[in-house]
């Protein structure tokens, strides 16, 4: 006999009561079914009698990429049906699918992810021929509340014409060779009886003209290279590269997961509600649909009357009359409660007439009422389902150190103490990982942060088995995996530049000095290809701060940290150089010049650029004018910071002309070039830099009398200008240094008094000086009309 082929919707009750019903009728001696090949010897785990939804989750992982992989089962899934169903008929079952870690599954994280992006035109023009907004509520109108007699010529109809104006990419068609494959060793293998084949539909009609030939040899790939079989006469499963790690694990999965309105990309939304659907049928789930949104909204104290209750339902029974459906479908209902429940005008169409996440701001009846079609059940695994190593290693490690205190532990740990420091860094372990369970509320944030405690409070734990099974994916121990995961998300800091110097910091916390060498690599690597200053700054300040003070975590003057110090100042100032243009203050970019001083001041033997080149390439940024002003002013003060070496004659350069060269710009412009200099030598306000080397003291040239000149010099017109940016520049000031420029300021005119006088004001100063401007302006319109002469 032939293969019937059963091309089915992800997640479709009425998909599910067809391969139930035909597997009965037909009693198959071979089941094939899409999924992951690789799991053909450990199917009996699949049926250990777990709580539904699970997933298989695959990964992948070699010197070049990284893949994971998800395929979720339901209890109303047709492939789980097909499992179970096929078991109980006696059938042979096996999965037909290439495994997950294959380039056929290039970019998919999830394997049930339909090709309905590619038949989406097919899609819509359904969907105007039967009048419905969306793909969801055609399926509905077509298969799921329609008697099930004829269901499977539907499919074979649909199918046909969505894949007929689709073209399937090269994964597809690399996955459907191999499938064809299974499917022909398993006709010769069942002699006269039946072979049933479960697949997407979307693959269903490749899949029948592959075989159609009935030759019995493999189908030959489009690149012309066959499929091997095995000795057993069955197609072999490609194994991983030689150094690849490679796997497949089962996990508890959720509703929430399944749900096109939380970004699931394939098959059926709403899971909460198709359970019910596959439980009691389309009214009973109508009815419970209705039921429980109404709960839920009058929990939220959402006003929902009885009379409310039953003008929805009501809508939702005249629209399915109306649509022409034999039985309430999930759009009836939804649009039912829509018409009963909002009274307001909405700013954007309802979810349920497309697909997609909830944006912001939506309705509080549409959340309800997508949360309650989704639901909120989690599945749960058998406790004799395999796990990896990791999740052994872990409740060993909890174990040893005493944090396996359940639900309610709340930790405070000791960084001083070894054993402290121990469970904090098994802590934060499973914090890069991403396991829940306990959450950090207070420690140090940064790598010289003087705090020498941690405080560790429980949090939720659902979905914890699951992330440790997934976690798995990293490594077979907990320091392994941490390492892998850090490793990674250092390798994506190009894109996320914000991160990187946040990840150095968490392999600090996790322990990372030993072991770690690929992850200073990458860290490396992301320093050389950085294009944003102030994240590198915020690298090579966390590094440096390690480096220099660290006593607790045993980073303090180590090789460690030597290669992230030395790249990321080597391209700080590259990038400094180069930089151009833009008004106003870039308050990072500042904070990255001064992480390079303090690297060429304090690190010098770390650094393969010289003090002396340092120093001259700041002078040069400091001359130039196509610089922004803010980094001019940084690079004169790096520079006269650098340049501070006795019997250096002029190595401070000339303030005075420098500011009043910048000055000529505006007062915002000399704003600017000051918050600049005051980022990196605040000294040179308040004269406290010693001796130059050359004979001069450096308080006596000290530049609050150039300030002083330049912003007297100002018309009140360009000082109002100018003001915020003056403002914003002495900010960098704490009190104690304010006060010393205040008296100076008093003393220079020869006043008497506090100066604190110069300081506290009893009004906002710019509103001061805005109804000084006022006045003026009011003073000139009088002058102009010759009002302003006394009576």
């Amino acid at each position: 006999m032939s293969a019937v082929f059963l091309g089915v919707r992800h997640h479709s009750p009425a998909c599910a009561r067809l391969v139930e019903r035909t597997v009965a009728e037909l009693r198959p001696a071979q089941v094939l079914i899409e999924g992951p090949a690789e799991m053909n010897g450990r199917l009996d785990e699949l049926l250990l009698g777990h709580e539904l939804p699970i997933a298989v989750f695959s990964h992948y992982r070699d010197g070049q990429r990284a893949a994971t992989s998800w395929a979720p089962l339901c209890d109303y899934s047709p492939e789980w049906v097909a499992l179970r169903a096929g078991r109980a008929a006696g059938a042979q079952v096996r999965f037909i699918d290439l495994p997950a870690w294959h380039p056929a599954f290039a970019e998919r994280t999830n394997r049930y992810a339909d090709a309905e992006a590619r038949y989406a035109e097919a899609t819509e023009r359904l969907c105007r021929q039967f009048a419905v907004d969306s793909p969801d509520a055609l399926w509905d109108r077509l298969f799921e509340v329609e008697p099930d007699g004829g269901l499977a010529e539907r499919l074979d109809a649909y199918f046909a014409l969505v894949r007929g104006d689709a073209e399937a990419d090269t994964g597809d068609r690399a996955r459907e060779s191999y499938m064809a494959a299974w499917v022909r060793a398993a006709v010769e293998a069942a002699g006269d009886r039946p072979v049933l084949v479960v697949t997407g539909g979307f693959h269903q009609p490749a899949l029948r003209a592959l075989t159609a030939s009935g030759t019995g040899d493999l189908a030959d790939r489009e690149d012309g290279a066959g499929w091997e079989r095995g000795a057993d006469g069955w197609p072999v499963v490609p194994a991983p590269p030689d150094g690849a790690m490679a796997g497949s694990f089962l996990v508890p999965y959720s509703f929430r997961k399944l749900d096109a309105f939380a970004g699931y990309q394939s098959g059926m939304p709403s899971p909460g509600y198709y359970q019910q659907v596959w439980e009691a049928g389309p009214e009973a789930a109508a009815d419970g649909l209705l039921r429980v949104v109404v709960e839920r909204l009058r929990a939220r104290k959402y006003p929902v009357s009885t009379s409310d209750l039953i003008a929805a339902r009501s809508l939702a029974d005249g629209l399915t009359a109306l649509r022409g459906h034999p039985s309430p479908a999930r759009i009836d209902v939804l649009d039912g409660l829509a018409g009963a429940l909002i009274t307001d005008d909405l700013d954007r169409p309802l979810p349920w007439t497309g697909r997609g996440t909830l944006t912001a701001g939506a309705h509080p009846a549409v959340v309800e009422m997508v949360a309650a079609c989704g639901g909120d059940r989690t599945g749960r695994l058998h406790p004799e389902t395999p796990a990896p190593p990791l999740v052994h290693d872990v409740a060993a490690q909890l174990a040893g150190l005493g944090l396996d205190g359940g639900p309610e532990a709340t930790y405070r740990l000791d960084l001083t103490d070894a054993t402290g420091l121990e469970r904090s860094r098994v802590l934060h372990r499973l914090r890069v990982l991403g396991v829940p369970g306990q959450v950090r509320t207070a420690g140090p944030t940064h790598g010289v942060d003087p705090v020498f405690t941690e405080r560790w409070e429980a949090q939720s734990v659902l979905g914890r088995e699951a992330a440790l099974v997934e976690a798995g994916a990293y490594g077979a121990t907990l320091a392994e995996a941490a390492a892998v995961a850090l490793t990674e998300r250092t390798r994506s800091g190009t894109a996320e530049a914000d991160g990187a110097a946040g990840a150095l910091f968490d392999a600090v916390l996790c322990g990372m000095g030993g072991f770690s060498e690929q992850l200073l690599e990458e860290l490396s690597s992301c320093v050389g290809e950085l294009q944003a200053t102030g994240p590198l700054g915020e690298i090579l300040a966390t590094a440096l701060g390690l480096w220099r003070h660290d006593r607790v975590f045993g980073m303090a003057r180590g090789p460690l940290l030597a290669t992230v110090i030395d790249g990321a100042t080597e391209r700080l100032l590259w990038l400094l150089e180069g930089a151009r243009g833009s008004s106003g203050v870039d308050f990072p970019r500042l904070r990255a010049v001064v992480a390079v001083r303090d690297a060429v001041l304090h690190a010098p033997e770390l650094l393969s650029v010289t003090r002396e080149v340092a120093t001259g390439i700041a002078r040069r940024i400091a001359e130039d004018p196509q610089a922004p002003v803010d980094v001019r002013g940084a690079a004169f003060g790096l520079a006269r910071s650098l340049g501070r070496v006795p019997g250096s004659p002029g190595a401070y350069g000339d303030p005075a002309r420098v500011a009043s060269t910048v000055a000529r710009a505006g007062a915002d412009a000399l704003g600017d070039w000051l918050a600049g200099l005051f980022a990196l030598a605040r000294d040179e306000v308040t004269g406290a830099v010693g001796d130059d080397g050359d004979g001069t003291d450096g308080a006596a040239e000290s530049l609050i009398d150039v300030l002083d000149g330049l912003v007297s010099a100002l018309s009140d017109e360009e000082f109002l200008l100018g003001l915020p940016a003056l403002r914003q520049a002495f900010t960098f000031f704490p009190p104690r240094e304010r006060d010393r420029i205040a008296a100076r300021l008093l003393e220079r005119r020869g006043v008497r008094g506090s100066s604190r006088s110069l300081l506290r004001t009893t009004a906002d100063p710019l509103l001061i000086a805005r109804a000084r401007a006022l006045e003026e302006s009011v003073s000139r319109l009088l002058a102009r009309y010759e009002l302003d002469t006394a009576p």
